[in-house]
């Protein structure tokens, strides 16, 4: 589904431990690392797609999460005009995301797979903290994973300790992440 801007409708997934460790995902046979996610099928809800994708690009059914939050709205990211492709139509200039932030349970774990297509999206995963897919995703969508991730950072961290990097402001008082940080 692409609005009458170009954006595609998707959603993310951001998997945690329970323990403030993120499920972070190895695209098959490349260097580069994600989250899972999806774009939603006509007539589909996000949280439908979210549930079909997660079933898809890494074997997990309803049973194996828990669903404890999501972006109240959108979140876009523009592609970089190399990766627009200029003959198709309609055109797709981004994509725009509804994320949710899942507990994978201990037994789920043993569920994670990645031979349910004929194309698997991913070949391995690890846990990580939850700095690391900030500076490692693809350089386009790291201000979307900071957006979702600042947003989901109350439930990820109900204790209230949110990590600095997903609160810190810059001397505009907007939001500044650690891919941002000036190179001395």
């Amino acid at each position: 589904m692409i609005d009458d801007k170009g954006y595609r409708a998707n959603v993310g997934i951001i998997l945690t431990n329970g323990q403030g460790r993120l499920f972070w995902a190895r695209r098959a046979g490349q260097d580069s690392w994600q989250f899972p996610q999806g774009g939603l099928d006509d007539g589909e809800t996000p949280e439908e797609a979210m549930y079909r994708e997660l079933r898809e690009e890494v074997g997990l059914e309803p049973q194996h999460v828990k669903l404890i939050g999501s972006t109240k709205s959108w979140l876009h990211y523009d592609l970089p005009q190399r990766f627009i492709r200029r003959n198709s139509f309609p055109k797709v200039i981004g994509q725009k995301q509804i994320w949710f932030l899942l507990v994978l349970s201990r037994e789920g774990e043993e569920h994670v797979r990645f031979d349910t297509t004929d194309k698997p999206e991913f070949d391995d995963w690890k846990w990580v903290e939850p700095w690391e897919p900030l500076r490692q995703v693809v350089f386009f969508k790291r201000d979307v994973y900071f957006k979702a991730l600042q947003e989901l950072a109350p439930v990820l961290f109900p204790d209230g300790v949110t990590p600095y990097y997903l609160k810190r402001k810059d001397k505009k008082g907007g939001n500044r992440h650690p891919s941002r940080r000036r190179q001395r």
